[in-house]
């Protein structure tokens, strides 16, 4: 019924965690695609040997020779999947084990859904130390210009609508903004989706994800603004909120902390 599509790469630390959390899930109607990006420590090794001791599971891996992205490393992942619904997971992350019953319910609920997402709690190296929430439960085309509608490692999407869209769409403007491109593809198809309203997902957030936040991608996200308007033809004078996100990029480490967790609705 679901593949999970998860790119892997320099994760051996954390990806153990991250498998034991997929093969613990209280829903176990699923098949897991991994594709190694490149990796220059013992990751590949690690899921290679994760898959041989646990038979069984149904999972692959699939291995890239040099590292290629993350939006070709999950398209390639989606050529391998069969099931109706495609499940998003980090190599660094945790799914809680209701995740996949939770949000597969929705889809049970609504014939016509094609995304479900959910809030996270953001964890580091001590403990969780926040809870996001979503802004909307059913996002409208309008909230696309804001930002990505859907948070994209926990969500799940049914095959056909993500292969309608020919999936991820690769490029340097699309780096680390891959989810909000494909949510503005998906939503311009005339598809809807829906955020729970329960965390079923950890997302391992720490002052060296920041660190890596660069000013390149803040440039990628301006774009995403942009084009959002221009897709869905709204008022032009939208355009101007884009240069939110290159201000954002300016801001000090400390300062941007403290925005982004009032963003998210860290309590």
């Amino acid at each position: 019924m679901i593949s999970i599509i998860m790119g892997i790469y320099n994760c051996a630390t954390t990806l153990v965690e991250a498998l034991d959390s997929i093969v613990n899930q209280t829903y176990t109607n699923w098949e897991l695609i991994m594709c190694d990006d490149g990796s220059s420590d013992n990751t590949y090794d690690l899921a290679q040997k994760y898959i041989q001791q646990h038979p069984e599971y149904r999972m692959k891996l699939i291995k890239h020779h040099k590292n290629k992205g993350l939006n070709q490393t999950l398209n390639d992942c989606l050529k391998e999947a069969t099931g109706e619904y495609i499940a998003r997971m980090d190599a660094d992350d945790i799914s809680l084990p209701t995740r996949f019953e939770k949000e597969i319910a929705e889809f049970e609920k609504d014939p016509d859904l094609s995304v479900v997402s959910c809030p996270m709690i953001y964890f580091d190296e001590n403990a969780d130390w926040g809870v996001g929430r979503c802004r909307e439960t059913y996002p409208k085309k309008e909230d696309l210009v804001f930002g990505t509608v859907h948070s994209h490692a926990p969500c799940i999407v049914r095959t056909e609508a993500i292969k309608e869209v020919k999936g991820y769409s690769v490029g340097k403007k699309l780096l680390r903004v891959e989810d909000w491109h494909l949510w503005i593809k998906i939503y311009a198809s005339g598809r809807y989706g829906k955020n729970l309203s329960e965390p079923l997902y950890k997302m391992r957030d720490d002052q060296l994800a920041t660190k890596r936040r660069k000013f390149k991608f803040r440039l990628n996200e301006a774009y995403m603004s942009r084009l959002a308007v221009k897709t869905f033809n709204l008022p032009k004078q939208m355009y101007f909120y884009s240069m939110r996100f290159i201000i954002l990029g300016l801001l000090p480490v400390p300062l941007y902390n403290v925005l982004h967790r009032k963003k998210l609705g860290i309590r």
